[in-house]
């Protein structure tokens, strides 16, 4: 049994509430563009991973690490064997789980997190597919990369611009799509 959704009382709107719905409404603009901008990348993206005969790794650094492993497990509940692994514990021996026959998607908004790049090397030495989603086509993570996912430019909702937030957000609607 549903419960249908009260309306808000606009007339009484505290502070908070104020700023919950300018956040909410910045996240959904940033979709919005996100669903503007997509490319023939992302018809590349679907294609290569579909192409993956192994697993599809996902792994980021800090939220993006967050925004991996949801996208991990997504693709792992809509049928693509996919897991998480963090890039630290990849340097540290992990990448030996990584086969020719595995894919890696790597997220980092700057696309210059220097702790992916043990992951980005190994990918090339092995001729592993590398996809990325970053905030930048000119990172070195895109560079790297087989196929390239960029968001378009967002300011964060964080009022201190401080919080990945709206960037998060577009990361999660890639993976989502």
């Amino acid at each position: 049994m549903t419960q249908a959704i009260q309306k808000i009382d606009r007339s009484a709107s505290s502070p908070a509430l104020v700023e919950a719905q300018r956040v909410l409404k910045e996240e959904a603009n940033a979709l919005l563009l996100l669903s503007e901008h997509l490319s023939v990348s992302f018809d590349n993206a679907v294609e290569t991973i579909l192409e993956v005969k192994g697993r599809l790794i996902v792994s980021g650094v800090g939220k993006s690490a967050h925004i991996a492993r949801k996208i991990a497990a997504t693709m792992a509940s809509t049928g693509t064997p996919a897991f998480f692994i963090h890039p630290t514990e990849a340097s540290h021996g992990d990448l030996g789980m990584l086969t020719r026959e595995d894919g890696v998607l790597l997220l980092s908004n700057s696309g210059e997190t220097a702790e992916l790049s043990d992951m980005i090397a190994h990918t090339k030495r092995f001729g592993i597919p590398l996809l990325s989603i970053t905030g930048s086509a000119k990172s070195t993570l895109s560079k790297e990369s087989d196929v390239a996912l960029t968001i378009p430019p967002v300011s964060e909702a964080c009022p201190l611009g401080l919080a990945p937030t709206t960037s998060t957000t577009a990361m999660l609607g890639f993976g989502d799509a």
